[in-house]
């Protein structure tokens, strides 16, 4: 491939790709202010609100190993373009939705364009930047959007269900044409070289089948029961499936995911590190909302301007996470951030009945923010460092998947033992109107959310490589990049 050379030829692709990765992160979170609206307008039952936003994480992070592959081998710029118009696609679709079952499906097809665009925009702007410094201000950039992507959508869907909960979703299709327009004069086409010309059909079956079913246990296990019959046959029927999906590419001349990639230490630490952060940081965002709206009796607008702080906070520590990377190492800086993501959660574990905005709220999104800004840009950069160029799309969807799986897991966990806790102080009826219950109940759920990001702290610094870490400082400071491991 002919590269772009010059600064500004990159800094236009970067922003390119940077906008469409906010549009897809934000949509994970934007339509969470808005689903009361959703149920009003269209009668939807409030126990089944929540697969509006459960068909969108359910298609995401089942497809987004595939949608990784698809783009190392047919074409970076291409996979991500045709994203862009499955995702434009849904978003019409589920902007003139008449019903519940239209509305999920048209929410299922966003998520399946997000899992092509998410990976191949990553891998380009993984090949467009040199590794080491210029690849980390890049990611730096790539950070603040993906971490502040969940808060500003709960800020953009407060601002929009106050004109029509519809915009939510029409705000994607001008977005996505816009970038579907100027992807052919501002990205060069990328693809693996490698002389494979067949797909790897049967894996690629059983890994998208086994990661659905298994994100689709997790997010309605809350309402199945976690140790019902359907919810554990859902979760044997995923085994079956990644077991499946284990041999075919053991036994597959040109497997879809090539296992030779977990050679890598500080891919495998990323990724488990990626898991765990997951499960923290996707549920601090839902319960935020709920403690604003249910207890402190916020309405969506003020909800999603209350979100602002943290939003402001994710953008500059990414900023200063990028160039930290380059002077310590990426390891060191996601520790610190991860620890500091634990501080924020514990800290929002303390919120009262009676607190307020100013006393519950502010400090620990401070803190917290923060702490996405340092672990977002890290976290990235550890899990494609060493890679090949055939390698980019690979990694990249593997730490989508993670984070992904991470968060539908997180989110299926906390809720569950929030709605415990809050079921203690009495029938469902009584204590969902009791600031007293759901306060106790998310609190709860905060505290395991500050274990999580500590386990993720403490598996990084067992698990990913402080020489990688420091061979990337080293390479930083020459203006060389880390050689891929043998």
């Amino acid at each position: 491939m002919t590269k772009l050379e010059t600064p500004r030829e990159k800094n236009r692709a970067l922003a390119l790709l940077a906008m469409t990765q906010f549009m897809i992160v934000i949509d994970a979170s934007i339509t969470n202010v808005a689903l009361p609206s959703i149920g009003a307008d269209l009668k939807i039952q409030q126990a089944d609100l929540s697969w509006i936003v459960n068909a969108y994480t359910l298609t995401f992070g089942g497809f987004l190993l595939l949608g990784g592959r698809l783009a190392d081998l047919i074409g970076r710029r291409r996979m991500f373009m045709v994203g862009l118009v499955v995702f434009a696609l849904g978003s019409f679709l589920g902007g003139v939705a008449g019903s519940q079952g239209f509305l999920v499906g048209a929410r299922a097809l966003q998520g399946l364009g997000a899992a092509l665009i998410a990976p191949a925009a990553l891998s380009l702007v993984t090949t467009i930047f040199s590794e080491g410094a210029e690849r980390n201000r890049a990611l730096g950039v790539w950070g603040a959007v993906a971490g502040a992507g969940g808060a500003a959508g709960v800020l953009l869907g407060g601002v929009l269900t106050e004109i029509d909960w519809r915009l939510v979703l029409f705000v994607n299709v001008p977005v996505a044409v816009a970038v579907l327009a100027l992807a052919p004069r501002l990205l060069l086409e990328s693809k693996a070289e490698t002389d494979v010309t067949s797909f790897d059909i049967p894996g690629a079956v059983a890994v998208t089948a086994g990661l659905a079913l298994l994100v689709y246990a997790l997010v309605d296990a809350e309402q199945a029961g976690w140790s019902s019959g359907t919810t554990l046959g859902r979760l044997a029927g995923a085994a079956v499936l990644l077991a499946g999906f284990v041999l075919i590419e053991r036994r597959t001349r040109h497997p879809l995911m090539p296992f030779s990639i977990f050679r890598l230490q500080t891919l495998r630490g990323a990724n488990v590190a990626g898991l765990l952060t997951g499960m923290s940081l996707f549920s601090m965002f839902l319960f935020i909302s709920f403690y604003l709206q249910y207890v402190l009796g916020y309405s969506a607008l003020k909800t999603g301007i209350a979100y602002l702080p943290l939003s402001l906070v994710i953008i500059f520590s990414a900023g200063a996470a990028s160039q930290l990377v380059t002077k310590i190492g990426f390891k060191p800086t996601l520790m610190g951030g991860l620890g500091l993501v634990a501080v924020g959660l514990l800290w929002f574990s303390r919120i009262d009945a009676d607190g307020s905005y100013l006393a519950d709220v502010v400090g620990p999104s401070v803190i917290a923010g923060a702490g996405l800004g340092f672990t977002f840009v890290p976290i990235t950069i550890a899990a494609v460092t060493g890679t090949t160029g055939e390698e980019a799309g690979l990694a990249s969807g593997l730490i989508n998947t993670s984070q992904q799986i991470g968060g539908a897991l997180g989110v299926a966990i906390l809720v569950s033992i929030s709605t415990s806790r809050i079921a203690d102080f009495g029938p469902v009826q009584m204590t969902q109107r009791n600031p007293a219950a759901l306060t106790e109940g998310y609190s709860r759920a905060f505290l395991i959310g500050a274990g999580f990001a500590l386990a993720a702290a403490l598996l990084s610094a067992l698990f990913i490589s402080s020489k990688d870490s420091k061979e990337q400082v080293e390479a930083a400071r020459r203006g060389e990049a880390v050689p891929a491991a043998a």
